[in-house]
């Protein structure tokens, strides 16, 4: 349906992994490739694309109006890349180093925010064609931003296909993450075009082949379009940090799993010998073929000029049925620093611990009044836990002058300390002073690691007493932040500086700063009074502005985000408002909300009531109401995506820390509703929810002592 209340046609297809069978009969199997030479009808009022250029366009004979489209035949490719769309989308087009046509297609509405795509997508396709020595090997690629696309994005051969807000750009009002998540998905499915599309792995049981490469890789992409960003360092909060915590549950998985097949296919890793006869498979099988990740353990001697270290599976929280995390070893690359060398830049490994070595020793450290830091750069999959004393000279350096250890291992030493301490491997005493130092740190990465740490002390906390003085201590680790980087926002600041105020903003109005809750909710209502002036609100910090105004306001502030949603033409625009209309406080306008969502004919596309029900569900007030939904509805809701149901069931219960919401999560799961699908994401919240709780009784009181013997205490006086 468009803006004048008109039904648009469009049809685009998705096969990966299995569907193309059900498009034409075939061998659906990605080790299977063929060429394919499609041809599409369609009226001559529309347009048909597919993988290849169009060889031809011919009438139908005996049907007026109707045209065939014949495509040149395709180079081999699997099965699951074939793709085709019917719409009556235009274009904007450019040619890449005299040899390929790069389209960008939408809506003739939207087609103007095709601008940024249609430049970034070059340069990203230029930089690997020159990265890989190989040039891509079709005539054109083509990207398709599609109104509606379950799947998000997919790197089908030459035409890419993607959600609108996954693509289209608009500087006036579309965010600075926006214009980053664009990027990254087109330089994410622009690598596929070599990672996955002409190099396939045999079988499903290697997908983590494509899709590692391609994440990988599009970094590099991005880098070379927007080296300010910092990318390569960012990414490091951004995914390695977050995908540490899925991998430290017992839960989590190997990396290569296999997948149900008639045939099992034989694999080979091509072999580079090392020294003593090692070869990269014995390595990479350790880290490929057993979940998890280890933690090393480095306990230095006395005099501090050796230091043993061992190596375990990093655990979040172990079960009585847990398996023994000293079975697990790997292959590790070990890098080290040390004070009196300060070098973070040698990320070659000095040497390696074998998955059969109990321990190693290493010698020549400096003497016990001086540091030493292993992981430089955090180049290395693991985790790194000192003895007390190294932690401690860590810290004094940090408060001394921070800068002298590179910002990457700034972040690795807050992640670290902070997880260690969650698992209870390291007193929360020294994981809290690691913090010290944070109000003199002007650098984004360690500030986001840094927050993305206590927001989860904060989601404990929140239904408890403790809260208020957990309340004043972040808000004076943040102020200085806040103060220095300011309110207003400048479009011209760096990128990296953009994304520091944004934490800055949103962590004081969070905290209920009466100075930013003043000035967003002054914005908001600016914006109200002047409806048609897009500019008046910082694209960086829309979100912040819309979510605690509609929080902090009633419902005119609600009324008044929706009226936009229905208004604006950008997608991402509509994504966002989406969102911030779920920080709503009043509990009957999230009931009417979730009521709208649900209903089929409020105009909410399918793709974004999972965008409805996942904010709804972090919302303190909103979350009963989402699990009520969710538990009565299991069988029913997102019927094509069933995965869709454990991601939500993932949102609801983050912050569930009771025995009570245990029994209610083990109580639904044991009803008898189908867990197709979902096992795997069921399990990761069972898990959760009881660190969760082993979490609060073996630390919340440890957290309110420091915080009342550190002046932050929220008790009332007692008469």
């Amino acid at each position: 349906m468009d803006a004048a209340g008109n039904t648009r046609n469009i049809a685009v297809t998705q096969f990966q992994a299995t569907d193309a069978r059900r498009a034409f009969p075939c061998f659906d199997e990605p080790a299977l490739k063929a060429t394919f030479e499609i041809h599409l009808a369609r009226e001559s009022s529309m347009t048909t694309l597919s993988n290849m250029p169009i060889a031809e366009t011919v009438p139908i004979t005996g049907q007026e109006g109707w045209v065939w489209d014949r495509y040149e035949k395709s180079v081999p490719m699997s099965t699951y890349l074939v793709a085709f769309v019917v719409s009556d989308f235009v274009q904007v087009n450019t040619t890449v180093n005299d040899s390929v046509v790069l389209r960008v297609w939408a809506r003739r509405e939207a087609i103007d925010q095709a601008e940024y795509a249609l430049k970034v997508g070059p340069k990203i396709l230029s930089f690997f064609e020159e990265y890989f020595g190989l040039p891509f090997p079709l005539p054109k690629m083509d990207m398709v931003a599609l109104p509606d696309f379950f799947a998000g994005a997919m790197e089908n051969w030459g035409l890419i296909t993607s959600k609108e807000n996954y693509l289209m750009y608009n500087p006036e009002v579309s965010t600075p993450q926006t214009r980053a998540f664009i990027t990254e998905v087109i330089s994410h499915e622009l690598a596929h075009q070599w990672f996955g599309n002409l190099v396939t792995p045999v079988w499903w049981d290697d997908l983590w082949l494509n899709e590692g490469f391609a994440t990988y890789i599009n970094f590099l992409g991005i880098d070379h379009a927007e080296p300010s960003w910092k990318v390569m360092e960012t990414s490091l909060v951004e995914r390695v940090h977050r995908v540490f915590g899925l991998d430290s549950l017992e839960s989590s998985h190997k990396i290569s799993i296999p997948v149900d097949h008639q045939m099992k296919s034989s694999k080979s890793l091509m072999e580079y010998h090392m020294k003593r006869d090692v070869t990269v498979k014995m390595i990479m099988d350790t880290w490929t073929l057993q979940m998890g990740y280890p933690v090393i353990h480095v306990k230095r001697s006395l005099d501090g000029t050796s230091a043993m270290l061992t190596q375990e599976r990093f655990l979040l929280e172990r079960g009585t049925n847990s398996s023994n995390i000293r079975d697990y070893k790997w292959w590790v690359p070990l890098t080290y620093t040390t004070q009196s060398e300060a070098n973070f830049n040698q990320t070659q490994a000095k040497l390696w611990m074998m998955d059969t070595e109990d321990y190693i020793v290493v010698s020549s450290l400096p003497p016990n009044d001086q540091w030493v830091i292993f992981n430089l750069q955090q180049t290395g999959y693991y985790r790194v836990n000192y003895d007390d004393h190294n932690w401690n000279l860590i810290i004094q350096q940090l408060k001394k002058d921070h800068q002298v250890i590179c910002p990457i291992n700034r972040a690795q030493i807050i992640d670290d300390a902070m997880n260690f301490a969650k698992a209870g491997r390291l007193s929360y005493n020294i994981a809290i002073d690691v913090y010290a130092y944070l109000r003199k740190e002007g650098e984004y990465l360690p500030w986001a690691t840094g927050v993305n740490k206590l927001s989860y002390i904060e989601n404990m906390f929140k239904r408890r007493s403790g809260y208020g003085a957990l309340k004043r201590y972040l808000l004076e680790l943040v102020l200085p932040l806040y103060e220095n980087v300011g309110f207003d926002d400048k479009l011209e600041d760096p990128h990296l500086e953009q994304r520091k105020r944004k934490i800055a903003v949103n962590w004081a109005c969070k905290l209920g700063h009466k100075d930013c809750l003043d000035k967003v909710l002054t914005l908001y209502r600016q914006w109200m009074a002047n409806p048609d002036n897009t500019s008046l609100i910082p694209s960086n910090l829309k979100w912040t502005v819309y979510c605690h105004a509609i929080k902090e306001g009633g419902e005119a502030e609600w009324d008044f985000a929706w009226e936009q949603y229905l208004k604006t033409n950008v997608a991402s625009e509509k994504t966002l408002l989406l969102s911030a209309m779920a920080c709503t406080e009043e509990s009957w306008i999230l009931s009417r909300y979730l009521e709208m969502a649900i209903n089929t004919t409020s105009g909410l596309r399918l793709q974004d009531v999972m965008v409805v029900l996942g904010n709804v569900a972090t919302n303190d007030v909103g979350r009963p109401l989402v699990w009520d939904y969710l538990t009565l509805n299991w069988n029913d809701i997102y019927a094509l995506e069933k995965k869709k149901r454990g991601e939500l069931m993932k949102q609801i219960t983050g912050p569930f820390n009771t025995k009570q919401e245990l029994e209610k999560v083990e109580s639904f799961v044991t009803s008898g509703v189908s867990l197709e699908g979902n096992q795997r994401s069921v399990q990761q919240v069972e898990e959760k929810v009881r660190n969760n709780i082993a979490w609060m009784d073996a630390n919340y009181d440890v957290i309110v002592q420091w915080l009342e013997e550190n002046g932050y205490s929220s008790k009332l006086r007692v008469a």
